[in-house]
């Protein structure tokens, strides 16, 4: 795939965080009641660093944690190719029982993530409400899914590739679309 543009570089992303971190202090009335789970494995960094932000604004941690939504997917069957999956360790140490569960994630898409997520968090225990926070919105949604929280909209093609990278697993902050 060739790269057709670079749509955010580490100070834009690092922006739409900090918008995004205090959309959710304002939506939910402080922190009180909220988890950040982060959907490994961008959108577990992405959760940190929004954990991160939402400590220096309000004075105090959100609670938080990951989520491996691997043995959650629809499509395990065509993309392990008769492999066992690899199954990463959830990290959730809080109850999600009447809290407000914020799903974090790099880029929505289809909706699959999403969706194999919330069945994860409904697994743990029932959330009061769950929302959904993402650096990138890209359309095509086969799944009736909506993020509350959006860092940018890239209206995008079918063909065409989103690519998050951040500095935690690629060593540098960027989003750009190939094709």
């Amino acid at each position: 795939m060739v790269e057709k543009a670079n749509i955010l570089d580490e100070k834009a992303i690092n922006r739409a965080l900090t918008r995004i971190a205090h959309e959710i202090i304002e939506r939910n009335k402080g922190i009180e009641e909220c988890i950040l789970v982060g959907i490994k494995t961008r959108g577990a960094y992405l959760a940190n660093r929004l954990a991160d932000k939402i400590n220096i604004i309000e004075g105090k941690a959100i609670k938080s944690g990951e989520l491996d939504i691997t043995l959650y997917r629809d499509d395990l069957s065509t993309k392990t190719e008769n492999k066992e999956p690899l199954v990463q360790q959830v990290d959730i140490q809080h109850s999600v029982f009447n809290q407000k569960v914020i799903l974090v994630d790099d880029v929505l898409y289809t909706g699959r993530t999403v969706r194999a997520a919330m069945d994860a968090v409904m697994d743990l225990g029932r959330p009061a409400q769950i929302q959904l926070a993402v650096l990138i919105d890209r359309g095509h949604r086969e799944l009736p899914v909506r993020a509350d929280y959006v860092g940018k909209n890239i209206p995008t093609a079918s063909q065409e590739r989103i690519v998050v990278r951040l500095t935690e697993t690629d060593h540098e902050d960027s989003v750009t679309i190939h094709e």
